[in-house]
């Protein structure tokens, strides 16, 4: 049989995907850093709040000329569920970069895209084999020694990162939901619209004083949090999730390096075999995806 050709345009799309996922993560995981030195000398809630209101600015001026269509959304109720949602998620994994490790951090959160298979089976309705069910095992024994409850390595501190996943999950679901309904440009718009303005409201309350260093540094993490929602939106529109998706989990190394230079943290052995086991499942059952999808289309 002769080898299957692929047009060169498909590749080149292929690659543009790949490298803007790879900046993506480079992004989030750079102002994943940034934030955790912010909460060195500033309260949790201002570098929350700095995170979408920046980012909320920057959006606004770039989508000012479209708002009106911007806006419209088919599912509003799905839009302020899913910004709530994504709110919630940050100030779990904002809280839980105050106690843990940056590399810890993003290895457990890598839990999510397997825990959003589990959900899929009774909010989406998909069918789940027993191959990606093993893979969902996997993942869920690589967090668990990660963590290792009960030898009083994590303790309580191991909710934060765990409460961020789990709502990250969610998070995703509904994303695919409204990915049938509105444009990506109007579900970005949402997220840091809602996430702004609710903690603009939180303001008063937990305000204090900052100095220029501070200013500088929150407006930073907003801006790169923005352009790093950008990259990921770039991405997913030049390949398909299946293909830019594996790349994701370049984060842990941008996220072990940023730990050792930055703060002095080295994963120890048993996280980074977590990190390979959820890492692994991941690309497993990614794989598991892509061969239904290809039975699905024979």
């Amino acid at each position: 049989m002769a080898p299957r050709l692929v047009p060169v345009a498909i590749l080149s799309d292929e690659l543009r995907g790949i490298v803007w996922m790879l900046g993506a993560m480079f992004l989030f995981v750079s102002m994943d850093a940034m934030v955790k030195l912010a909460l060195g000398g500033i309260r949790v809630e201002q570098v929350l709040w700095a995170r979408y209101f920046f980012h909320f600015v920057l959006l606004a001026v770039f989508i000012a000329p479209r708002a009106g269509r911007v806006l419209a959304t088919a599912r509003l109720g799905l839009q302020l569920a899913r910004s709530l949602l994504l709110l919630v998620t940050t100030f779990f994994f904002f809280t839980g970069l105050k106690f843990l490790p940056l590399a810890d951090m993003s290895a457990l959160m890598m839990v999510a895209p397997i825990v959003v298979t589990g959900l899929s089976v009774p909010i989406l309705k998909e069918k789940v084999g027993p191959r990606r069910w093993a893979g969902v095992a996997m993942g869920l024994v690589g967090a668990l020694i990660i963590i290792r409850p009960g030898t009083g390595v994590f303790g309580l501190a191991a909710l934060f990162p765990l409460g961020a996943a789990l709502c990250y999950s969610f998070y995703q679901i509904i994303t695919r939901l409204l990915s049938h309904h509105d444009r990506p440009l109007t579900t970005l718009f949402y997220t840091a619209l809602v996430g702004a303005a609710l903690m603009s409201l939180t303001m008063p309350v937990f305000w204090q004083p900052l100095t220029g260093a501070d200013w500088a540094l929150l407006v930073a993490i907003g801006l790169v949090g923005a352009i790093g929602h950008f990259a990921l939106i770039k991405s997913l529109e030049a390949a398909p999730a299946s293909t830019v998706a594996p790349f994701g989990y370049t984060a842990i190394l941008w996220a072990t390096l940023y730990g050792f230079v930055l703060f002095g943290d080295w994963p120890d052995r048993w996280t980074l075999v977590g990190a390979v086991l959820i890492v692994g499942s991941g690309m497993y059952i990614l794989h598991r995806e892509r061969a239904r999808r290809r039975q699905d289309n024979d």
